[in-house]
């Protein structure tokens, strides 16, 4: 949303904490930026910028503000629920493989290059992994500074930094005040926004910490979830305190969870300070704090059994995982048994296969063990693995795999890749359990194996009617009339049946691509354009060559935004329109969507090249993004991407084809009637 500026503004000007995350307010005469909901005086809106991430801010050369601190807002829901490689690469780089492994280690991860990975979060979060990672940095150090004694240079190393200079500097740059001055600020200032709440803590002593969520949420209902399968010896639950043992990169640690007002305390009980940042990152997916509550409200209410259950719980949270390995484990302990059996199978797991925590980590006696990791697995005998034949075959399946390093279940991993890898049957499922709690959308439709991003599944292909009662159909139309030499293609409505006609032509009705859309095929001069919508806006248009997706017949009703569409286009090639007044709805990135949007401001008949298209939506530097965005646009022609070509001249790239793209500014350099 943050190409929409009068959204933001006004959101700005509400201070509506539901937006806090989701995007930064920067203010160009200051220079600072805050969440939207900063209680400051409302800067003027020329002064203002917005970025998608607090990296992006930072490196527009703004800090954070001190006093409504943007550094502790929620995260935006929208890297937990995209499987593309920029919201994957966001969960890693959470997860700290960046201080681990290094930008190269994050992008060989991923399956792609340093400096292409570089270009793709410039496009999606405004900044590269190595600048998204010096800021969480950067936050961790804050913690350590605030929350206890250590010295600076036990600070300088927990949080990441290679060096005691280097952690001075960012210091400084980011936040605008030296290490010593924030840890004196904080011992005789207000702790109102602290990140933590026992200023003063001795080295070595529980860390507490507030971790932010936006309201409302179901803190009960949650922890009580988590608590009725607490598993002994790794997990307790006391009614109200959730606590559970941690593997982390470096070490263990120990984490209790207690909801308060308006966010939840973790207490952290570290063996290696250089874990903080993981261990919040996996905290927050395990209570999945990211969320963003009223739009996951406001589609659960619009099942009429699930309405009143909603209104009485507003606030649930989808329960997620510390250990996408350990999710999967006790997803196949659990299958067709109870929660109790599950719970008992799982103990007697950890007890036989458990690591047993430090002496003095934490203060709980009953967690003393860590859950099995996968090399324990493999190693246990039958007798160590208490469940049925077929459950011990899947766990050693899956314990191999992931052992081997063959398969990956953490944040980062590409859904695809391991739906196409895991054993079948149980721990198959237990794959996809896994996915899910570690933050990675479960094998989402456009991301199973053979099935290119945003193409149905074939339960969507099918031709019967939805839930809704709106037929999916799929109208195909064959125009007569050549409108390349200008005959008048006109547009009727007859008995609920569409038709296109010039004294001929004929319509046929066909299963739509997703349920509650119709899509409507008309011969254009650059071949048969595919336009999908439903009653009130129109989503994709197909060009001629970019296998538009079919499906077998069934009759249906053509709705009144492809109509509309249709009715526009026919004018558009009979060269009587050259803008286009319809409600489109493209589905993208907010960067895409400033590109697209950006794209409507070119006048019919002229043309910008791909570094004035980038000049104007305010990344001159983004030029090959901006390519990539151009060639990811859904409904070209409405937003004319043909306008775009080359700074030397050529046609540059187009996704229907250069002849088509040299046939639409043909058709538009031609004076109109």
């Amino acid at each position: 949303m943050v190409e929409d500026f009068e959204h933001c503004y006004r959101a700005v000007q509400s201070r509506d904490p539901r937006f806090d995350g989701w995007f930064f307010t920067a203010v160009t005469t200051t220079g600072i930026f805050c969440r939207p909901s900063c209680p400051a005086r409302t800067p003027h809106r020329s002064h203002v910028r917005f970025y998608p991430s607090a990296a992006a801010a930072h490196e527009a050369g703004f800090r954070a503000c001190l006093r409504c601190r943007p550094d502790v807002a929620p995260g935006s829901p929208e890297w937990n629920t995209r499987a593309d490689v920029a919201a994957r690469a966001m969960r890693l780089v959470a997860d700290g493989i960046v201080d681990r492994e290094g930008v190269g280690g994050l992008a060989r991860r991923l399956g792609y290059s340093p400096r292409q990975l570089q270009r793709l979060l410039l496009a999606e979060a405004g900044a590269g992994p190595a600048a998204i990672a010096r800021v969480q940095r950067a936050q961790t150090a804050r913690v350590l500074i605030e929350t206890t004694d250590l010295p600076m240079a036990d600070v300088a190393f927990g949080a990441g930094f290679s060096s005691v200079r280097q952690f001075n500097d960012t210091v400084r740059e980011l936040l605008g005040r030296s290490p010593t001055t924030l840890r004196r600020r904080c011992r005789h200032g207000s702790t109102e926004n602290a990140p933590g709440g026992s200023h003063g803590a001795p080295a070595g002593a529980r860390l507490s910490l507030r971790l932010a969520y936006r309201r409302p949420m179901a803190c009960e209902a949650l922890l009580g979830f988590l608590g009725a399968r607490a598993v002994e010896g790794v997990e307790t639950f006391d009614g109200h305190v959730y606590a559970r043992t941690l593997r982390l990169p470096h070490g263990h640690g120990v984490v209790s969870l207690e909801p308060a007002d308006d966010h939840v305390v973790a207490s952290l009980s570290l063996t290696d300070l250089r874990d903080l940042a993981v261990a919040v990152s996996r905290c927050r997916r395990l209570l999945d704090l990211d969320a963003d509550p009223e739009a996951v409200d406001a589609a659960l209410a619009e099942d009429a059994l699930l309405r009143p259950l909603v209104g009485s719980t507003p606030g649930m949270r989808v329960p997620g995982a510390v250990d996408g390995f350990e999710i999967a484990v006790r997803a196949i302990l659990g299958q067709q048994v109870s929660v109790a059996a599950a719970r008992s199978v799982a103990a007697g797991l950890t007890a036989g296969l458990g690591e047993v925590l430090e002496p003095g980590l934490g203060t709980d006696p009953a967690l003393a063990r860590l859950f099995p990791d996968a090399a324990a697995i493999c190693g246990a005998s039958d007798e160590q693995l208490a469940t049925s034949a077929v459950r011990r075959a899947a766990l050693r399946a899956l314990a191999q795999e992931v052992a081997g390093g063959s398969m990956l279940i953490d944040p980062g991993a590409d859904p695809a890749v391991v739906a196409a890898g895991p054993p079948r049957g149980a721990g198959h499922r237990a794959v996809e359990r896994g996915l899910r709690g570690t933050a990675s959308p479960r094998r989402p439709r456009c991301l199973r194996p053979g099935r290119s991003r945003g193409a149905p599944s074939r339960r969507a292909a099918g031709t019967s009617g939805h839930a809704g009662g709106r037929a999916r159909a799929r109208i195909e139309v064959a125009a007569v009339a050549r409108l390349r030499d200008g005959a008048p293609v006109g547009f009727r409505l007859a008995r609920g049946r569409a038709a296109w006609h010039d004294g001929g032509g004929s319509m046929t009705a066909r299963s739509g691509p997703a349920p509650g859309t119709a899509r409507l095929v008309v011969q254009s001069p650059i071949g048969p354009l595919s336009l999908d919508g439903d009653e009130e806006t129109v989503t994709h248009l197909h060009l001629a060559n970019t296998g538009a997706w079919e499906a077998g017949s069934s009759p249906g009703r053509l709705p009144a935004a492809l109509a509309a569409g249709g009715a526009q286009l026919a004018e558009y090639f009979a060269r009587r329109r050259r803008e286009f007044s319809l409600p489109l709805a493209p589905t993208g990135t907010a960067f895409q969507m400033s590109v697209w949007h950006a794209l409507s401001g070119i006048p019919y008949g002229e043309t910008v090249t791909y570094g004035e298209l980038a000049r104007r939506v305010g990344r001159p530097a983004a030029v090959r993004a901006v390519g990539q965005a151009n060639g990811a646009n859904p409904l070209p022609i409405f937003y004319p991407c043909h306008r775009v070509v080359a700074a030397g001249g050529g046609l540059g790239g187009y996704g229907g084809g250069l002849d088509a793209k040299r046939a639409l500014l043909g058709l538009e350099a031609t004076p109109p009637r």
